[in-house]
């Protein structure tokens, strides 16, 4: 056994900086995703679907908001100033920091002068609004921090804090939550309240390195490439949270409970692909600066296989896990599962694509795909949620992330073709259709075979079989990432 563990240990020192990272980057996202959702079956049982509601609409309200006041520049914006201006980095931290505050305090302001009529819109008290700002003024902090640490492959110190913030904030939202009787207040408030903290740690931190509020040059830029950026934002966000919104409206908070807890569930699979996703951008920044282009082709079809088998085993195991993260009241969310599993495995794909926008700065080729996919979702969530109930936005989403997909493909092949030097596709275009429709039919398939149990374990055994078989091809994808050095 002590050799075993020597001759695993001899191997990860000797495997590169790029894949250790993506090792701890999923155990991160392992971490981040798993305590938050293994804490899921204590808060359903704590909460009524009424007050797990009204925390679930907190939470959709709030990505929709944070997008007018930080503009998101933590991502694109921040991720393209660190490669263009590497000299500098702790000035562009603690700039573009200073900038999400006066954002931020512009908006709470424009709140403040019309709190009633806002607070009717949102369908929120003023109480919630006013924890909603607080931590918006202070999380930024701590993203402009993990996206440094991502980018350097740095990985230690960003596990230390993904513990902190995943379970410091369920286990004080369990205390909070026993121990009164206002209980959706009681688990919002301490939700922020372990936010804040370390939002206002790293706040503190990132200004004393980079001693510097304001920074014209740094400020215009941020300004100059994500302002074009705020429909994109805010229609991805549409896209993830509209659905929660609009039923919370339509139908009621309970309802709102059930597919959130449903979409919860169904995203399962986003504990791997977030890790992916954050390790693979930096890669694909690096390919794209070096013409690595071969490299970086096979890297993505094989990042959507192994997604893809994600996406399959969330969308067979949909019932157990449902029965296992909720009670009996919630029992009706297992047909939301296959629809959103396979909207999560296109949410992966289009920032794959994205990317290349994002690097050649045509971001204005992105609002068109982003816009025509919030406004149809919109449109498709009003009619069909009257017609057939929440079950309807899990399909709603699911057809709104393959037009946003495909918009965003063919914007980055025109982009690529007139920038990138080469006349050849960056992406595998038929593989991709080809796995994209096998992985829409199997939906359809597992559906089916909800109410028999053993063909859907004989199935998930056959994933596991083909992991194992394919645990070589696996590695390769790790070793490709080699190139991003």
């Amino acid at each position: 056994m002590m050799r075993f563990l020597q001759n695993i240990f001899t191997r990860y020192e000797k495997i590169s900086a790029p894949v250790k990272a993506s090792v701890w980057f999923t155990v991160c996202g392992i971490i981040q995703r798993g305590i938050s959702l293994f804490s899921t079956p204590i808060f359903t049982r704590l909460l009524t679907p009424e007050q797990y509601g009204v925390f679930s609409v907190y939470n959709s309200w709030y990505d929709i908001i944070s997008i007018f006041a930080t503009l998101n520049i933590f991502y694109g914006a921040y991720n393209n100033a660190m490669t263009k201006f590497q000299d500098d980095r702790n000035r562009i931290t603690s700039s573009m920091q200073g900038l999400t505050t006066i954002l931020t305090v512009i908006l709470f302001i424009v709140y403040t002068i019309a709190s009633d009529f806002w607070n009717g819109i949102l369908n929120l008290s003023s109480l919630y609004v006013y924890a909603m700002f607080a931590e918006m003024l202070f999380l930024p902090a701590y993203n402009f921090w993990a996206a440094s640490e991502r980018y350097d492959y740095k990985y230690k110190r960003l596990v230390i804090m993904t513990v902190v913030i995943a379970a410091g904030s369920p286990l004080l939202g369990i205390i909070a939550v026993i121990n009164t009787s206002y209980k959706a207040q009681a688990r919002i408030l301490s939700y922020v309240f372990v936010q804040v903290c370390v939002g206002l740690a790293f706040y503190i931190y990132n200004l004393y390195k980079g001693k510097s509020f304001f920074n014209k040059k740094y400020w215009k830029y941020a300004l100059i490439l994500n302002i074009p950026l705020l429909p994109h934002y805010l229609s991805s966000t549409v896209l993830n949270q509209a659905d929660r919104i609009m039923i919370n409206n339509m139908i009621g908070s309970g309802e709102a409970a059930i597919y959130s807890v449903a979409y919860s569930v169904a995203s399962i699979m986003t504990i791997v692909t977030t890790a992916i996703k954050n390790t693979f951008t930096p890669f694909m920044y690096k390919s794209l600066k070096n013409q690595s282009y071969g490299k970086l082709r096979t890297t993505s079809n094989l990042l959507i296989v192994l997604v893809g088998g994600f996406t399959l085993i969330a969308m067979v195991m949909g019932p157990e896990v449902i029965y296992f993260f909720a009670s009996s009241a919630y029992h009706d969310a297992i047909w939301v599962i296959p629809p959103v599993a396979c909207a999560v495995f296109f949410k992966f794909l289009y920032p794959m694509f994205s990317t290349v926008e994002f690097y050649y700065e045509k971001t204005g080729f992105i609002l068109a795909a982003s816009c025509a996919g919030a406004i149809i979702n919109i449109i498709l969530n009003y009619y069909f949620i009257n017609l057939y109930g929440y079950y309807a936005a899990g399909y709603t989403t699911l057809a709104c992330y393959i037009l946003y997909s495909t918009g965003h493909f063919l914007f980055q092949k025109f982009i690529f073709r007139k920038y990138g030097n080469t006349g050849n596709n960056l992406f595998d275009i038929k593989f991709i259709i080809l796995f994209s429709v096998l992985l829409l039919l199997l939906m359809v398939g597992i559906t089916f075979l909800y109410s028999y149990t053993w063909p859907r374990y004989i199935i998930l055994l056959t994933l596991g079989i083909i992991l194992v078989v394919k645990r070589s091809a696996i590695m390769r994808l790790l070793s490709a990432m080699k190139g991003s050095e």
